[in-house]
């Protein structure tokens, strides 16, 4: 009770001090919120004023259509096509290592791991990901290659094929992990109902806990997908230097960020039209990966399973 008779009731909140923290609390929230806003906001607005003085020079039709990519060696082209084939293939080809592997992982760590080996498992696995991508470069250039090299004669120095599976191995912790959480999350109720009608650990895996948490393990396929599209160092050394669309994994190829390296090394005079390509290079990376995340956010919205 106080002086005044009047209870001070507890449940109704602070007084203006704890407004006053509330409301700072809110707004530097609100900045930091801000900022990644503007960041995105600014990489696109550089990209699209290069950009700008590129298709002054080029028509914009043969840049997403032509099939050569030569912007700073007579005779010159620009067709993007190479690039983005070149991509895709990573890509794909990283999708085909990671998400299986990772699944699976993710159901052994969700359904049959003991508590203290996914202690142990989980963020032993999630190691993968700290993990410098130009050492994994190094990794696909001396032991990947090589072992390709023996089973496929004719494998290259630098290849495809190499490229794709170093990306797939440095994306499986994100599908492991993010799935694992996903399907961690499904209600236990689910699982006893389906062991209580005489289903196996495997059935109750693969038909209860899987569909359920599907929204989720998609989500994070296109995260996954998202990263292996913007890999850079990794590729830079596996795969090699040589725009071309080929499909022969054993043949180099050029991914889009590691043309955006090339460029950015190299001697091209700033204002050139082979220095503005690396900003309508990067502007389709852009538009990739952003419509990439997009649809990610359109999947888990769609189909996410609420519990109560």
């Amino acid at each position: 009770m106080s002086d005044t008779g009047e209870e001070l009731d507890l449940t109704t909140g602070g007084g203006p001090v704890e407004e006053r923290v509330d409301d700072l609390a809110r707004w530097v929230f609100f900045s930091c919120a801000l900022v990644t806003v503007l960041t995105t906001l600014g990489i696109f607005l550089v990209l699209l004023q290069g950009s700008f003085a590129f298709f002054d020079e080029v028509s914009i039709v043969e840049f997403l259509t032509g099939t050569d990519w030569s912007p700073v060696i007579t005779p010159r082209s620009y067709g993007v096509l190479p690039l983005v084939w070149g991509t895709l293939v990573i890509t794909i080809g990283s999708a085909l290592v990671a998400i299986p592997i990772g699944t699976a992982t993710a159901v052994y760590l969700s359904e049959y791991a003991d508590p203290q080996v996914r202690k142990v498992l989980k963020p032993t696995l999630e190691v993968l990901a700290g993990i410098p991508t130009i050492v994994y470069g190094f990794f696909a250039l001396s032991f990947i290659t090589p072992q390709l090299q023996r089973v496929f004669p004719g494998t290259g120095t630098f290849n495809l094929a190499a490229g794709a599976i170093v990306v797939g191995i440095m994306i499986i912790p994100m599908v492991s992990s993010l799935s694992e959480d996903a399907m961690s999350s499904v209600p236990d109720d689910l699982r006893n109902a389906a062991y209580g009608l005489g289903a196996t650990k495997f059935e109750v895996s693969t038909s209860v806990v899987v569909p359920s948490a599907l929204s989720g393990i998609v989500a994070s396929y296109i995260l996954a997908l998202s990263r292996a599209i913007g890999e850079t160092m990794a590729v830079t050394l596996a795969v090699g230097m040589t725009p071309q669309i080929t499909l022969d994994l054993r043949e180099p190829g050029q991914t889009m960020t590691a043309y955006m390296v090339d460029i950015a090394i190299s001697d091209v005079s700033a204002g050139s039209i082979g220095y503005v390509s690396l900003f309508a290079v990067g502007l389709t990376l852009f538009a990739m990966t952003l419509s990439l995340n997009l649809f990610s956010l359109w999947i888990k919205s769609r189909y996410r399973e609420e519990y109560q």
